[in-house]
């Protein structure tokens, strides 16, 4: 049997964090000595979806590799790289993206996410999956430990990857996610609905930074939200919101929810319940629940009936 290939990569756009480490650094760490091949690689290619400063980007690529080694990547052991220094990165993304279905990309969940919070995109935010792929495959990687977030990135690598043996002969390995059992999502501590991200460490506290002083990190962990409250807050809306935003337009319906928004919770809430497209039973049950906090909870309950049957509801009313 050939020897195991494991490739994964890294942005350099900002301070490793808890999630960086625990999601995939801790997993190349402990992947080094059991007889696999592995190749990590610092993908400052992908940092560009975003425009950043050259300088800025050198230098966070030096720090990375610092903390790479810091963490306990030995690169007597492992290849440890950086994407832009290796063209066939570059060239493979093209190549790929001759036999990549734009349809496949567009329905990447984090392309969705990104375009919907972002006034303008670049077609890299799109084709960037492309590229991920291309870093995967060139090296016949077999497996590619990563966080939770990032398997149907590598789904799609594999499929490129067959459609491409299948027009042109067997080339490419087909490569698998290794998700390790903890650790594959960790959530950001003040927006519990969010994954712990770099994009977040200048506004929100949420992030445990490694280079966090113990008094940081602390004060971080204390801040952390919970749920020992039963106040209910706009974040608690989220997931609500985003389904009755599928079932309204599903529906035909339309509501100005920035207005909506403005309201108090108490009246957002209650809006939402009066408003939505429910059965008339299904609002009485609405309109009979104690107080605000049991009306979220039924609210949920009704239209997680939708959700089932794809905003139909033909299992219960």
């Amino acid at each position: 049997m050939s020897e195991i290939r494991v490739f994964s990569g890294i942005q350099p756009s900002g301070e490793m964090h808890l999630g960086n480490y625990l999601g995939a650094v801790r997993q190349w760490v402990e992947n080094q000595g059991k007889g696999k091949q592995n190749f990590y690689c610092i993908v400052d290619l992908h940092a560009h979806t975003i425009l950043r400063d050259s300088q800025e980007l050198r230098d966070n690529t030096r720090s990375l590799a610092a903390m790479l080694f810091a963490c306990g990547l030995d690169p007597n052991i492992s290849t440890i790289f950086i994407q832009s220094q290796v063209r066939a990165h570059a060239e493979a993304c093209w190549l790929l993206n001759c036999v990549t279905p734009l349809g496949w990309l567009e329905r990447m969940t984090q392309y969705k996410d990104k375009k919907d919070k972002l006034n303008s995109i670049s077609a890299a935010l799109l084709d960037y999956p492309v590229l991920q792929a291309g870093d995967i495959i060139l090296y016949d990687a077999n497996e590619v430990p990563i966080g939770e977030d990032q398997k149907q990135h590598v789904e799609l690598a594999r499929d490129i990857a067959q459609r491409f043996n299948n027009l042109f002969g067997e080339t490419f390995v087909l490569p698998e996610p290794v998700i390790p059992d903890i650790g594959a999502r960790v959530m950001n501590l003040s927006n519990p609905l969010s994954k712990m991200s770099k994009s977040f460490e200048e506004n929100d506290g949420g992030v445990v930074g490694l280079l966090d002083s113990d008094a940081e990190i602390i004060k971080t962990i204390k801040r952390a939200v919970t749920d020992s409250s039963n106040e209910i807050k706009f974040s608690d809306l989220e997931l609500i919101f985003k389904n009755l935003k599928s079932l309204f337009k599903k529906k035909g319906y339309i509501i100005n929810w920035k207005e909506l928004e403005k309201q108090s919770l108490d009246q957002t809430i209650n809006t939402l319940a009066m408003a939505s497209p429910f059965s008339l039973e299904e609002k009485q049950i609405l309109l009979e629940t104690i107080d605000v906090n049991n009306r979220k909870i039924q609210l949920e309950k009704i239209l997680n009936t939708y959700i089932v049957d794809d905003f139909n509801n033909t299992t219960i009313q």
